[in-house]
């Protein structure tokens, strides 16, 4: 029996989501905004703009650039957007477009001055329950995948049958997939983590080498623990792969876009040339001030977000903060 699955996005990630899925039994409606996109794909069986080496099954996957058409259906719908740009992207649409859906997010950010989880945001304001919502996590970059790299995700859900079913549909020969019960906690380390690679690519477009990151990081995790144990506690091993491991991969990859964008403010760049010049979205940026402001309220020690945040922010001298930042670790 085919999987009915509607995936949201024509990034990198959608595309390596659906090089994925496409390596079992499914039938996939693939929105994206660009029209000229969606021609492209239905032509050539390729993302013009992104991972343009992976082949799009036409016997697969239909591009699609009505998303309500895209939704019709359809079982599953995955959210691959970056999370500035789901607001957009979902407007027009009401609860009754997602009515006996199940919803995955592949968004791995927060809703900009709203301060709200992807999940959190989908059930207040189009009724999704969180029985039905799961979240992709895990060191997974789009370009390995392209290139059928052996990589490693978790599914996470409150309802884990849910967890199961969809990591089962993401298991393929080159992809390994587990669920995990831990949604809030998957969900604000996969943020999180985007802060600590701009915060490392920051530091090292300053001149840091390995040494300061390694310290950077091993400090990172104790900052994410104690915020995740503040905002959203449960018994949980963070140094699971879901958790840690992301965090390794963007601190460190030369994939990681957080830790390209910054390592160009390090260098010197202002945060519009760095985003321009990138063309591509770096979560860390929207996710400083995220988890800044909910700080502000639960009054967690976090010196690396605070570091970016000052940084990012209210134009504070990158040199002089990393002074700051440098007193701080241990």
């Amino acid at each position: 029996m085919r999987n009915n699955i509607t995936v949201v996005g024509g990034g990198s990630w959608a595309t390596a989501i659906i090089k994925i899925l496409c390596e079992g039994n499914v039938h996939i409606k693939w929105w994206m905004r660009n029209v000229k996109d969606v021609e492209h794909i239905k032509k050539h069986h390729h993302n013009p703009q992104y991972l343009s080496s992976v082949e799009i099954h036409p016997s697969k996957v239909k591009p699609y650039s009505n998303l309500k058409e895209a939704l019709k259906d359809t079982e599953w719908v995955i959210l691959a957007v970056p999370s500035a740009f789901i607001q957009q992207s979902l407007q027009g649409l009401s609860a009754k477009h997602f009515v006996g859906k199940k919803v995955v997010s592949a968004i791995k950010g927060m809703i900009p001055e709203q301060n709200l989880l992807v999940t959190d945001w989908m059930n207040e304001y189009f009724e999704v329950p969180h029985e039905d919502i799961c979240v992709i996590a895990g060191p997974c970059h789009a370009e390995e995948v392209a290139l059928e790299k052996q990589s490693y995700l978790t599914i996470a859900a409150n309802n884990l049958t849910l967890a199961e079913s969809y990591a089962a549909m993401m298991r393929c020969r080159f992809i390994f997939t587990s669920a995990l019960n831990d949604i809030y906690g998957v969900e604000y380390c996969a943020v999180m983590k985007n802060i600590v690679a701009l915060a490392c690519g920051i530091t090292h477009g300053l001149g840091s080498g390995d040494n300061f990151q390694a310290v950077m990081v091993s400090n990172a995790m104790q900052e994410i623990n104690r915020f995740v144990e503040s905002i959203a506690p449960m018994p949980r091993d963070l140094s699971a792969s879901a958790y840690l491991g992301d965090l390794l991969v963007t601190a460190y990859s030369q994939f990681s876009r957080n830790r390209t964008f910054g390592n160009m403010i390090g260098r010197g760049y202002g945060v519009k040339a760095a985003q321009l010049e990138m063309n591509m979205i770096a979560e860390g940026y929207y996710a400083v001030k995220c988890i800044y402001e909910l700080n502000q309220k639960l009054g967690v020690e976090m010196p690396i977000t605070t570091f970016a945040y000052q940084i990012l922010y209210n134009n504070a001298s990158a040199q002089k903060e990393f002074t700051i930042l440098k007193n701080k670790l241990r």
